[in-house]
């Protein structure tokens, strides 16, 4: 059912190029599918995505300024999960794969994939085997003229990839969240920090003095792990393990600081499919909004862009080669170059999708005078302002 198509690793990988399944724009969102479907282009049963994260202080872990890699975790849609899928699998030379394939993620891990005990190396392959080897997506089957190890490489560079979108300390930081030896903090406080980032919650855990250290950002998947668009979602499973108050972020002991790469090309943007034009929405959806290369947040029922609470479901209705939406509040349109959606719209707008964004008047781009934070709402414009957006469709 699926075709097939030719990519470069992204990352720095400069060694081949490798051929993975297509996935249809129109493939179903991971943890919401109610039918049978291709998992090479569903991540199934593991469809629920955690990007795992350590602030590691005795002994120290990576820059004194940066959170560390821990993995990249297929659990199950209820917070259950699968574990060592593929003994045959269970590559013992990650450093030599990578340093064929993709160097320069290689080099990137060697300073924040970093373990606390034995080597990097082991920890690495125990994160590939334990969990990389669980994702559906990621199995030789769904490769066209598979090469050993290929697989391995897409889990390394994908992880490497979310995790540069993912600036932690300074999303903390710039809350005025920072490590310290005497300062504590509230549960409430981290949280609200990394929600207004990431637009959903985090799941924030503590060791057993009170001491911060691993976070996890949780997302669901439209298409493949290799190159399907990631897409923030709620947790599932156990929560947070921090104290409501009382938690200590401890500074890094000797630590190197560094100026870590944000990613410029967020994998919750990445298309799931050729350019051009793609087929229009049809039913239920929420319409997320991705800035400066992150999801962060979506439209809510009046058509006003919101980073906190729960995204409004939007009928998205096929018209000629376009669609209309409408929310609970009646029909969507662009009325005084904004988005407005209110039983005082007469006529709704016609928009456009070219297979991973709504477009208005051939332009992907929307706007607004600022990002959004905390119960504050920003009004989505269709000319010029200071910040530009995007809306992507993730059908329910």
């Amino acid at each position: 059912m699926a075709a097939r198509y030719l990519f470069l690793f992204a990352a720095g990988a400069s060694w081949a190029l490798a051929s993975s399944v297509t996935c249809s724009a129109s493939a179903p969102v991971s943890c919401h599918n109610t039918t049978s479907y291709d998992t090479c282009c569903l991540n199934y049963p593991g469809g629920h995505m955690l990007q795992t994260q350590f602030w590691d202080t005795n002994p120290a872990t990576g820059p004194s300024n940066s959170w560390t890699i821990h993995g990249l975790w297929p659990d199950h849609c209820d917070g259950t999960f699968d574990s060592s899928c593929d003994a045959s699998r269970a590559y013992t030379n990650i450093t030599q794969i990578l340093q064929a394939a993709a160097p320069s993620t290689l080099s990137y891990m060697q300073t924040y994939w970093k373990t606390n005990s034995g080597t990097d190396e082991s920890f690495w392959e125990h994160e590939w085997a334990k969990h990389g080897t669980c994702i559906s997506t990621l199995r030789p089957s769904c490769y066209s003229g598979y090469q050993p190890t290929q697989e391995a490489v897409d889990f390394f560079v994908r992880t490497v990839s979310l995790f540069q979108g993912l600036p932690s300390y300074s999303w903390l930081a710039g809350a005025g969240i920072v490590p310290s030896s005497t300062a504590t903090y509230t549960l409430s406080a981290i949280e609200a920090a990394l929600t207004a980032q990431f637009g959903f919650s985090v799941t924030v855990n503590c060791n057993s003095n009170n001491e911060l250290d691993e976070l996890w950002y949780h997302y669901n998947v439209r298409g493949s792990v290799q190159s399907g668009t990631f897409i923030p979602t709620t947790p599932v499973g156990s929560g947070s393990t921090c104290p409501s108050s009382g938690i200590k972020y401890l500074p890094k002991p000797g630590g190197t600081t560094s100026t870590p790469t944000v990613s410029t090309s967020s994998p919750a943007a990445s298309p799931t499919g050729g350019g051009g034009g793609g087929t229009a929405p049809s039913g239920s959806g929420y319409l997320n909004v991705v800035t400066s290369g992150t999801q962060k947040g979506c439209i809510i029922s009046a058509g006003t862009w919101y980073t906190s609470g729960t995204c409004a479901t939007f009928t998205a209705t096929p018209s000629g080669s376009g669609f209309t939406l409408s929310s609970s509040k009646g029909k969507c349109a662009i009325s005084s170059n904004a988005l407005t959606c209110s039983s005082s719209v007469s006529t709704a707008t016609v928009f456009s999708y070219d297979g991973t964004h709504v477009t208005y008047s051939g332009s992907s781009t929307f706007y607004a005078t600022a990002v959004p934070s905390g119960t504050t709402q920003a009004t989505v414009y269709t000319t010029s302002h200071s910040v530009s957006l995007q809306l992507t469709w993730q059908a329910l």
